[in-house]
This record gives C-alpha cells, structure tokens and sequence, in this order.
C-alpha cells in the first residue's frame, strides 16, 4: 500500500523547493497552491467528511448546507447548497482554497469562483478506490499527507477485505432508486455503481447516459430487476419504496426484495461509503440467497 501511495505520489503531486503544491485536478487542468491551504471552503456534504477525515477539519472555514459529519461540521459557517454557493459568502470569508464537486456544483460555479481570483480545486470520485485517493489529495493540499495518507490505507484496507468476501459472488440485477418524483436513478459511471459491483449486483441502468438519468415506471418494470434499493433523504426508509408494491409481476415486488440503505453513508463520496457498501452487500446477499433456494 505504501508502495501505491509512492507511484501516487510521483504521477500527481510535486514539490518544488519552496513547498510549491501540484497536481491535476478533474478538468485535467494543473492545480497550485504555494503553501498548505489554511482557509478552506468545502462545497459538498462528502467533501466536508473527507476535509475531517484528512485531519484538515481545524481549517474549515465555510461549508454548504447538509455538512452534518462529524458533528464539528454543523458549527462552521454556512456558503449556500451544493447547487446554489454564495459567492459573496465565500469571497468574504477569504478562503486560500476551496473544494469543488463537478457534478453538483456545475462548471459554471467553478470557473465563476476561480474568475473572483479563488483557488478552487476541483474533484469528483467515480470508483471506490477514488475516495482513498481524495483523502490523500486533500491531505496533501491541507498540510496533513500522513494523518490522510493513515486514513487512505484504512480505507483501502477494509475495502479490500469486502472485495475478497464478496468476490466470486453470483450477480443480482439490481434497480437503485435515489428519488421519486421524479423518478431518478444513476447510471454504471456513477460511484454507486461501483458499490453494486463491489456486491455482486448489476445495474439494470448502466447504460443510461447521463450519470443520474429520469427513468419511467415502465422502463423499471421492462427492467425487472432482482432488487429494488432505495435512498431517500435521511435515515427513514422513505415511503415511496414500497409505493412498487403497486406492481406486483416485477420479481423484486413478488419476492419481497425491496431494501432501504441511509443516503448518507452511501451517497455521499467519503470513507462511511464502505458502511453503506457493508450493508448493500448484506441486502443482496439476502436476495441471492433468496433465488438460490
């Protein structure tokens, strides 16, 4: 592992003789900071979790709405939504850093910052594996590459222990439903779906263009998936997952494979994403041992 955190290392990141930091971010674009940032922004609820987790929480100045975890997060100052910053808060509170999102934040939001003269370092995991490297990043942008280097290596460690245990698992056709209205699901780029992978599930949606797609009651039913999970928006199974009991010929309906997993540990790109794993790991287990009777 430490062998990895090396060739990391060396591809992405340089330091130059004055401490100068380097590295690419997600628009492929060449990202510098001449010091540790000491003011940073976090302009996700996942990214605050991985600001935390990387030992930087001390330097959080502004984060958006929803940064509940830890429990620290609650108490810094608030810089809008995910989908809708204040740029005025932000500016105000000078940051020398600020954590970007693509996909939830948008381009637009990102170059808008970096045109007020802000550094906005931009990121978004797409496999399991992606989320060790966040934590490494931010480490190294923060000042505290050993306190998230020990994270990532934890991290890595458990995940390899859920890849081995479920490894030569028999596939389940799985259909992930993140809301209702309207209906909405996430197609194989996504996280999450490397996390149905991880358990032995296939995405019925994989091949949906955009990463989160509208799909229609029909298209789920000509699916017919093995399982139905849901999300929601907090740790309540939400009522509209059993509103597919309406549709008693799908075989998740008529075999009572219906499966709640909390949002915020599976949704959300930080390290307790390996807990929401645990757990939809557990509820395909189920349903695999179900149709193998």
């Amino acid at each position: 592992m430490r062998l990895l955190f090396a060739v990391l290392t060396s591809v992405l990141v340089t330091l130059s003789a004055a401490s100068e930091i380097s590295l690419e971010d997600d628009f492929g674009e060449r990202f510098e900071l001449n010091a540790p940032a000491q003011r940073i922004i976090s302009l996700a609820p996942h990214i605050t979790e991985v600001v935390y987790a990387a030992g930087a929480g001390d330097q959080l100045v502004g984060a958006v709405s929803y940064s509940d975890y830890p429990t620290a997060a609650e108490l810094v100052a608030r810089v809008g939504s995910y989908d809708k910053v204040s740029y005025e808060t932000i500016a105000a509170l000078r940051p020398d850093l600020v954590l970007a999102w693509p996909s939830g934040n948008g381009e637009d939001a990102i170059r808008r910052l970096q045109e007020l003269g802000i550094p906005v370092f931009a990121y978004e995991p797409r496999t399991i594996e992606d989320v060790a490297q966040s934590l490494r990043q931010v480490g190294l942008l923060s000042g505290h590459s050993e306190q998230a280097n020990a994270a990532a290596e934890r991290f890595e460690e458990r995940l390899a222990q859920l890849r081995e245990r479920y490894r030569s698992a028999s596939p389940v056709s799985v259909y992930y439903q993140i809301w209702n209205e309207p209906l909405l699901t996430l197609n194989g780029d996504h996280l999450i779906s490397d996390v149905v992978r991880l358990c032995g599930g296939e995405n019925v949606f994989a091949e949906a263009v955009p990463l989160v797609s509208q799909v229609s009651i029909e298209s789920v039913i000509r699916a017919d998936p093995q399982v139905i999970v849901a999300s929601g928006m907090d740790e309540a199974r939400p009522e509209w997952l059993d509103d597919w009991r309406d549709w008693p010929t799908m075989q998740a309906v008529r075999e009572e494979q219906l499966y709640f997993v909390p949002p915020d540990i599976l949704q959300r790109h930080a390290p307790r994403i390996l807990d929401g794993a645990a757990l939809l790991c557990e509820h395909l287990d189920r349903a695999r041992l179900h149709y193998d009777e």
